[in-house]
């Protein structure tokens, strides 16, 4: 459970989410920003709309599109990160 206290953490009622590790956040984006380029470069119609949830992918896939080399070398950082954690 991601949501259980941890005693390592702070003690009694300390929990750690993605959403508030700032490492983790930003390797929480970069994943979700390559999901959404390979799901357009897959099935490019069904990110066409570009309004509501599905215009928010769309914004996710262009820039993965457009910074393809940069994302790539923070997708290579994080995974060194995580592993000499």
């Amino acid at each position: 459970n991601c949501l259980a206290p941890s005693a390592g953490l702070g003690g009694v009622g300390a929990a750690m989410t993605a959403l508030f590790d700032e490492q983790s956040l930003a390797i929480v984006a970069v994943l979700f920003i390559c999901t959404c380029t390979y799901i357009k470069m897959k099935a490019p119609t069904l990110l066409n709309t570009r309004e509501g949830f599905r215009g928010i992918l769309w914004k996710a896939a262009r820039i993965g599109e457009r910074l393809s080399p940069w994302v790539g070398l923070v997708c290579l950082a994080a995974g060194i990160g995580v592993l000499l954690r």
